[in-house]
């Protein structure tokens, strides 16, 4: 008994930490947008500052087209990172990932949300289910929960199969990296797999 009431204070300890680094990260600007030709390459943290920085990086930079996304390990805001996605697919902007690009989570999310979406063979895609006061998968697929993340995943992808093998690729604690069969298979890209 007294194993298991440690590990549950371990846990909660645990996660109000992860709670105050998501809280820490949001202060400051965790994205870098730099803008190469037509294209915007895009590294880093999405975070609560990045709609903002990127509303702002296009206002300065109408001329884009495309933002190639490279090491990018996820979001710490979904909230915001599904606005900054929304806003990619009003924009008209096109993604791409290079055969060095290693990104997850959330910046599959801004992937998604491409007009033409782009891979090069090499390239990773991490993803995971969320996790708020529940994980995403505790609660049915009619919680209200989903409906954020299901309209968002339909608008960028026509259905929501994605999102859905997503919460069940793996827990929130990990990371599944998908193969060529499930890029394919729920439709990530819009042209064949860049292969040098």
């Amino acid at each position: 008994m007294r194993k298991r009431y440690s590990f549950l204070v371990f846990g909660s300890v645990f996660a109000a930490a992860l709670a105050g680094c998501a809280l820490v990260e949001n202060l400051v600007e965790t994205t870098r947008f730099e803008l190469q030709g037509r294209d915007v390459l895009v590294n880093g943290t999405l975070n609560a500052r990045s709609l903002n920085q990127f509303s702002a990086f296009m206002s300065e930079h109408p001329e884009a087209e495309r933002l190639v996304l490279l090491n990018m390990p996820g979001s710490v805001d979904d909230e915001n990172n599904l606005k900054l996605g929304h806003l990619v697919r009003d924009l008209g902007l096109d993604t791409h990932v290079t055969a060095a690009s290693e990104i997850y989570s959330g910046a599959v999310d801004i992937f998604l949300a491409g007009t033409e979406r782009t891979m090069e063979e090499g390239a990773v895609l991490g993803v995971h289910a969320w996790e708020g006061n529940e994980t995403a998968d505790n609660y049915p697929r009619s919680h209200p929960e989903h409906a954020p993340y299901v309209a968002y995943t339909k608008r960028m992808l026509g259905s929501a199969d994605f999102y859905w093998f997503t919460i069940q690729a793996a827990p929130a604690s990990d990371i599944h990296e998908m193969t060529a069969a499930e890029v394919k298979r729920y439709g990530l890209l819009t042209k064949p797999v860049l292969r040098d």
